[in-house]
């Protein structure tokens, strides 16, 4: 006898049919921002946190200050910024 479970219509219906997660810039370089907009959504910390911004325990980026988006590079990394306008 067979110790495995067929696999049902159901289980394939379930792949391939899920929502992304919607990462990615949320705010590009030189756009206007208020205090609390997120600016980047990301898994781990692909760009990282430069003046003006935080981190949230998720990595999500945001905006600590009125002002502008910037990025630049830092050692090589990514660095975002909010710079007042």
């Amino acid at each position: 006898m067979s110790h495995v479970k067929a696999g049902g219509k159901v289980a394939q219906q379930a792949q391939g049919k899920r929502h992304g997660k919607r990462l990615g810039l949320k705010k590009f370089g030189g756009e206007k921002v208020i205090v609390g907009n997120i600016i980047i959504r990301q898994r781990g910390a692909k760009y990282k946190a430069g003046k003006g911004v935080g981190m949230g325990k998720d990595h999500t980026i945001f905006a600590l200050i009125d002002g502008a988006v910037k990025f630049s590079k830092k050692f090589g990394r990514t660095v975002a910024n909010v710079v007042n306008s």
